[in-house]
């Protein structure tokens, strides 16, 4: 199995089993307005198409940007793999209370242990480390593009999400936690 072929194994077994999970969450109370999130959903979908778009670096070598020799490749793959099993992580300490989009779940409450304690989206970090290891794996600046395009999706999505939980958990609760917990990079506060 080549390296490239390993980062999209681990892609695909990470999303499906991802949505098979999600029966495994408690009923909605409250959700944003329809539309919240329009714009992150669209930058996620456009990025991951430009990070999976159908060209391969054996077929367009002129639109490679870098070469990694085979280790590096393979540890591009490692940290691909890093980054969803933060996600499960993340998912699986959270618990009940995950949902695909913003929600707010039967007895909802701010999580701050585990990877909460880390970042206040673990789930987001774990993917942009997944996408940007893809990114490097490619080596293409279409790839690239589309780690950029995806995070600036999560990093929207988390705005949105950050707003709703102020109001629905408590402004006061939620600003504490945010004090103290970074965003999405671990102890880079933005």
């Amino acid at each position: 199995m080549s390296p490239e072929l390993a980062v999209i194994l681990i892609w695909v077994v990470w999303a499906v089993s991802w949505y098979a999970a999600a029966a495994w969450s408690a009923r909605t109370q409250n959700r944003p307005p329809a539309g919240s999130e329009a714009l992150s959903r669209s930058c996620t979908i456009i990025g991951a198409i430009l990070l999976f778009g159908v060209y391969s670096r054996h077929h367009h070598a002129p639109t490679q940007l870098w070469q990694l020799g085979e280790h590096a490749n393979w540890l591009m793959a490692a940290l691909t793999f890093a980054g969803f099993a933060f996600c499960w992580w993340a998912r699986i300490h959270l618990g009940r209370l995950w949902s695909a989009s913003i929600t707010r779940k039967e007895g909802h409450h701010i999580i701050d242990t585990g990877p909460y304690a880390l970042v206040r989206h673990p789930i987001y970090t774990g993917i942009i480390l997944a996408s940007f290891a893809t990114a490097a794996e490619k080596g293409t600046g279409v790839a690239l593009a589309g780690a950029i395009v995806m995070t600036i999706g999560w990093y929207l999505k988390a705005r949105t999400e950050e707003r709703f939980l102020r109001e629905e958990l408590g402004a006061a609760d939620y600003d504490a936690y945010a004090q103290r917990v970074a965003m999405l990079v671990p102890f880079v506060k933005i």
